[in-house]
Formats: C-alpha cells, structure tokens, sequence
C-alpha cells in the first residue's frame, strides 16, 4: 500500500513543528496508515548514573597498630540516665540565689525536680521518673544541651 507523499510530507511537518516547540531531539510516530521516525536514528540513549568512588581505606602501618587503643570491654555505669527533653539551657537551681534542685548522693523520688530546661524564654522543669540517688551530674550550671542529650545518672 502506498501513500501520498504530500500526506506524509505534510505529517513530518506537523511534527517537526512540535519537536522545536517542545525541544525534543527525537520523535517517532507509527499508526495504521504509516510510521515517521524524526531525529537521530537510534533515540540518544540516557547518561550513565555517575558513580562516586569509593574513598580507599586508609592504611596502617604495622608499627603504628600496636599503639591503636583496644576497644573498651568496660561495662556501662549503674543505673538510670536522665536526658534533655528539649534543646536549651540547663540550670540546675530555680534562680542564681536559690540552692541546686539535687546534688550528687542526694536521694530523689519520682516526680522531684531535678533541674531547669530554658527553651525561648521558657522555664521548663523537668522531673525524675525513677527513685535513687543522684550519682553524677554530666552537664555544668548555664550549660547549652540538645535534645537527648544526657544530664545526669541516677542509681
């Protein structure tokens, strides 16, 4: 079966047309009556993802190895952490005036104050879910903290 070749001709332009309207490098059509095929004759195929290498591992010579510290084999401390709820400053009394909420070896009860997390002018008290005694306090008096961050340990 043949076709006018002003039909084809008049088909090439119409996409042609379109392919400068919309910058595409290629185009093909196909349907029942024929098939135009516009651009490169195989459609550019797509850049390979680009690869990161990968760092090489550094090295050590063995003269050095000996020196690299084992990995600890100690236990944690005893006992329960208490951790910042909130990214702010910590104060461990109410006021500068006025005595620390606890101390370390001061036994403590749940729902006692322990310290003073200001968060945009904000006071925000925060209080011990276990009972025990205050074993180490991590973070000093006016002290910036992050959220998580731990603030004291209570046995």
């Amino acid at each position: 079966m043949q076709y006018e070749h002003g039909e084809l001709l008049g088909a090439a332009k119409e996409y042609i047309a379109l392919m400068k309207e919309s910058g595409l490098g290629y185009f093909r059509i196909k349907n029942d009556k024929f098939e135009i095929e516009l651009g490169e004759k195989h459609p550019p195929m797509a850049p390979p993802p680009m690869q990161m290498p990968f760092p090489a591992m550094p090295t050590i010579p063995p003269t050095q190895q000996a020196s690299i510290p084992a990995p600890s084999t100690e236990c944690p401390k005893p006992g329960n952490i208490v951790s910042s709820p909130i990214v702010g400053t910590f104060y461990a009394a109410p006021s500068p005036e006025k005595p620390a909420y606890v101390t370390v070896g001061k036994q403590v009860h749940k729902g006692d104050v322990l310290f003073i997390i200001e968060s945009m002018k904000l006071m925000n008290e925060v209080t011990s879910e276990y009972d025990g005694v205050v074993a180490e306090i991590l973070v000093n008096d006016g002290e910036t903290v992050e959220f998580g961050e731990p603030i004291m340990r209570i046995e």
